[in-house]
C-alpha cells in the first residue's frame, strides 16, 4: 500500500483546480485522501469527473451544510494516529495549543485543519500540525495550495506542499510554511 497521504481544504466551490489536483493525483496514487472541509460536495463532484478513486477522511467545515459528515475524525493510518478537522472551533487565528493538545489527547502524531486557507506546517513534540492551505481561496502568496504527506511505517511523516500555476500546472513548493 502506498503511504502518501494527499491532504486537500477549502475548495469553496472551484472544481477546475480540485479536478487539476486530482488529476495530478492519479500518478501519486496515494493510499489516503484527506479532505478537511468547506467545499465537501465539490469532493465527489471531481472524483466523478476526473475518474479519482482513493480511500477518503472527510470532515466539514463552517461552510458545508452536509451533517452527515463528522466535524472531527481519528484514525490510524500506516502506524500513524490522525486527528482531522476544519478548525472553526480551535481558536486557530490565536495560535494552535489547542489543537495541539487536542492531538495528544487522541493521540494522535498528525493534526490536520483547514479553515485559515493558508498552508502551514510545524511539529509540536512529537506531533505534526499541518494545514494544506486552499485551493479555492487562498488568503496568503503562496496562492493556491495542497499538501501530500509521507507517512511510511517507521519515519517521522514528513509533509511536502504544492501550489496550482494557472490551468493544471502543479508542481512542488519549497517555502517554510511555519509561523
Amino acid at each position: 500500500m502506498n503511504a502518501k497521504v494527499l491532504v486537500l481544504s477549502d475548495t469553496h466551490g472551484c472544481l477546475a483546480r480540485l479536478e487539476a489536483v486530482l488529476e495530478w493525483a492519479k500518478e501519486l496514487s496515494p493510499g489516503l485522501a484527506v479532505f478537511l472541509g468547506d467545499g465537501i460536495d465539490d469532493v465527489e463532484r471531481a472524483a466523478t469527473t476526473t475518474g479519482f478513486s482513493c480511500n477518503w477522511q472527510k470532515v466539514r467545515g463552517n461552510n458545508d451544510f452536509n451533517f452527515s459528515c463528522p466535524a472531527t475524525s481519528v484514525f490510524d493510518f500506516s502506524g500513524h494516529g490522525f486527528f482531522i478537522c476544519h478548525g472553526q472551533n480551535y481558536k486557530l487565528y490565536d495560535g494552535l495549543d489547542t489543537l495541539a493538545v487536542i492531538a495528544k489527547n487522541n493521540n494522535a502524531s498528525v493534526a490536520l485543519f483547514g479553515h485559515t486557507h493558508v498552508p502551514h506546517a510545524e511539529r509540536r513534540n512529537e506531533t505534526l500540525l499541518l494545514n494544506p492551505g486552499s485551493i479555492g481561496n487562498p488568503r496568503s502568496n503562496a496562492g493556491a495550495t495542497f499538501a501530500v504527506i509521507d507517512c511510511s511505517p517507521g519515519i517521522v511523516p514528513k509533509p511536502e506542499f504544492f501550489r496550482i500555476y494557472g490551468g493544471n500546472n502543479i508542481r512542488a513548493v519549497s517555502a517554510d510554511f511555519s509561523f
